[in-house]
């Protein structure tokens, strides 16, 4: 056995112990990656710096990758109407792909150039995957790829959907797989069954289109059955076990970026960013503050260790106190983030749209310690196991992690 890891150490760099990363900003939604310690750069090509492996895909998404145990999932489309659907394995050690499914689309698959079918990234609950596409088709795999279930919501809610795709990423919550289909036309949220994919319970919400994803309000001793769901028009709690309404927030809120739960405060972006506490009852969220200087744009922000991190429209790192709301500092990176940056206790990692990433040190201030660049366009949040980095490109997934034998 010491030989296996020294062989695979001296392949693949330092043994790394696998932590799952199993939904779009992994777990409890926060982007946090406490004890992670990636590298501070890496090449483009597989044969560069720091990058394990790197693997073509067969289609495009903005969707995530997520780590469960050894196996790295990604999703895809491809084909001129993206009505071919992917879900890719690969061996989180190796690179190597374990297997590959593909469908076809029951619904509609047209999206913005800039975007694909593939968009809302999968997620797991360690017994099986469950991967959502724009075209609303909820797929359930087991994690040997065998094809447990296919709920084609699209077919059944033809008019669900919008000019420039879906991307809401499901969530599951005590076997129940939640799913945000918010749109101009058929717009509802639904609880399927994680079991026999079935519908436990369907919510209809208003004909507005909303491409934030569903997020678990977590309490400390409290168990987790509560979701969150955003809109433009505001933020509603529902029990996930039934779809019964828990209680609302009315307010004007981002219809991309969403919500971020942390010791027991709603950090939801509206009119910058309003932090709302959750009182033991669960039966209102009260206001704490709000801060206008703290907007997410596109990503959705990060919360650790009392402050709250995020990239706003204009490609500046805004680092907040969530206490108090109050702006501690702002660090100009550039181009535009579509990504969530992803946090760990001493640096920050942020991904741009051109495919250039920025890793900053945390502190009183600010400091870009390490620069890189995939040269492919970088839309979806990566994710993180042990002290690697999945990255999903517009082509590419790829590894990166230290080579050398000690970080």
């Amino acid at each position: 056995m010491i030989r296996i890891l020294l062989f695979a150490s001296f392949l693949y760099g330092p043994a790394t112990a696998f932590a799952d990363w199993p939904q779009f900003r992994g777990p409890g939604g926060t982007g946090v990656a406490a004890k992670a310690n990636p590298p501070l750069t890496w090449g483009n090509a597989e044969d560069e710096e720091n990058v394990i492996w790197r693997r073509d895909l067969p289609g495009r998404g903005p969707s995530s990758p997520i780590v469960i145990g050894n196996h790295v999932v990604i999703t895809c489309s491809s084909g001129v109407e993206q009505d071919r659907l992917h879900v890719l394995c690969f061996d989180a050690m190796a690179g190597e792909k374990r297997w590959e499914r593909q469908f076809w689309a029951t619904g509609r698959t047209l999206t913005h150039p800039t975007s694909a079918n593939a968009a809302p990234t999968p997620v797991s609950d360690g017994n099986a995957i469950y991967a959502f596409f724009s075209s609303n088709d909820l797929i359930c795999l087991g994690l040997n790829g065998d094809l447990r279930w296919y709920r084609g919501l699209g077919n059944d809610f033809p008019k669900a959907g919008n000019d420039v795709g879906m991307s809401s990423s499901p969530i599951v919550v005590h076997g129940t797989v939640v799913v945000q289909v918010e749109a101009q036309g058929d717009s509802f949220v639904a609880g399927v069954d994680a079991e026999t994919g079935e519908t436990r319970w369907r919510i209809d919400r208003r004909p507005e289109a909303s491409w934030s994803s569903p997020t678990v309000l977590s309490r400390d001793g409290a168990d987790e059955t509560t979701v969150l769901l955003q809109a433009p028009h505001g933020l509603t709690a529902v029990d996930a076990r039934d779809g019964r309404e828990l209680w609302k927030y009315d307010a004007s809120c981002s219809a991309i970026s969403s919500p971020v739960v942390s010791q027991n405060r709603i950090f939801l972006p509206s009119n910058g960013l309003t932090a709302l506490d959750m009182p033991t009852d669960s039966t209102s969220a009260q206001f704490a503050w709000n801060a206008s200087r703290l907007r997410p744009g596109a990503g959705s922000a990060a919360v650790h260790q009392g402050k709250i991190y995020l990239v706003n429209d204009a490609g500046v790192l805004v680092c907040g106190d969530t206490a108090t709301g109050e702006v501690l500092w702002q660090l100009r990176l550039e181009g535009r983030c579509w990504a969530t940056p992803i946090v760990t206790d001493e640096r920050i990692y942020v991904f741009n749209s051109d495919g250039k990433a920025f890793v900053v040190q945390q502190g009183e201030k600010g400091a870009i310690i390490g620069r890189s660049d995939f040269g492919e366009s970088i839309q979806g949040t990566p994710a993180v196991s042990g002290d690697a980095l999945y990255v999903r490109s517009d082509r590419h997934l790829w590894k990166i992690a230290s080579k050398g034998p000690s970080r």
